[in-house]
């Protein structure tokens, strides 16, 4: 399996929509659920472990050259306990989501039209950011536990809510990929300022070299900018699929189109829509659905 950033050159992860801060408004109650789920989350851990970001990253404002004030400073040991923690949750919904998909298609036999499959990636792609992350640092106890209750408590819910809602779950995954996107490019800025400057040179770990098949010497900017671009394509799959009608629309993502040079949902980076893509234009494009994977 290959990550959403590793099909493009380098240079879309710095030109590309995948850098920038979106956010996709809520639209109805389904809408309102999940982005109130995230807020919540959001805010309760914040709390727990002290973290502030500046509203101006939040809103896109903010860059290198004309940095935001920074209210809670953040080390590097800080970004990779938190990258750690969170990463450990983020590979929960994929593998739920196709898990539960996979035995709706073996009870009701019929077909899942390739949802699974892009589900299984990002379970994957988001499990190797971990391992990543755990090249630079190894979570004590304290973590290890907080990471064993949460992750439980989290894939329960997340189950019993997908079952109930898959539509609601995506949103709420959408969402959850925007705030990723802030945190990253939070960290990143902080490089750029100079405020970790033991991540200014600092190699990528081998593992994420052949991962995300990264050039010699790539450094631990890089690394953030891959692990940014796979959480801003996460963002728009996820708000795709939050956008179709779960049991008969195609996995957008998978399709072979008939005019590939014309924009359209793509598993890299080629194309991008940052809030993800309307139902009506994707079902435009999908040439027939007697094509799409199982």
């Amino acid at each position: 399996m290959t990550s959403p950033a590793n099909t493009h050159d380098k240079v879309c992860l710095l030109t590309c929509d995948v850098k920038k801060i979106a956010h996709r408004a809520a639209k109805n109650w389904s809408d309102w659920v999940a982005l109130s789920a995230v807020r919540v989350l959001r805010w309760s851990f914040d709390r727990a472990t002290g973290y502030k970001h500046d509203k101006q990253v939040a809103l896109g404002k903010a860059d290198a050259a004309n940095p935001p004030k920074q209210r809670f400073a953040m080390t590097s040991e800080k970004w990779l306990s938190r990258f750690i923690f969170l990463e450990s949750i983020a590979g929960v919904p994929g593998m739920v989501g196709a898990m539960l998909r996979h035995l709706h298609s073996l009870r009701k036999l019929r077909r899942d039209h390739g949802w699974i499959e892009t589900l299984l990636e990002e379970a994957y792609n988001e499990r190797m950011h971990l391992l990543t992350f755990l090249k630079l640092r190894q979570p004590g106890w304290f973590m290890r536990v907080m990471i064993l209750g949460a992750q439980g408590v989290f894939f329960n819910g997340f189950f019993l809510s997908y079952l109930i809602s898959p539509r609601t779950c995506h949103r709420f995954v959408g969402y959850l990929e925007e705030e990723a996107v802030i945190t990253y490019t939070r960290a990143i800025a902080d490089i750029d300022t100079g405020k970790i400057p033991e991540w200014n040179e600092m190699p990528a770990p081998d593992i994420a070299i052949n991962y995300w098949q990264m050039q010699k010497g790539a450094t631990m900017r890089d690394l953030l900018n891959y692990v940014r671009a796979d959480e801003a394509k996460h963002r728009e799959v996820n708000h795709t699929l939050a956008n179709l009608v779960q049991e008969q629309d195609p996995n957008p993502f998978l399709v072979k189109y008939e005019v590939p040079e014309v924009e359209h949902p793509v598993k890299g980076l080629e194309f991008t829509r940052p809030i993800g893509w309307d139902r009506e234009e994707v079902l435009a494009k999908v040439p027939n659905k007697t094509g799409t994977p199982m």
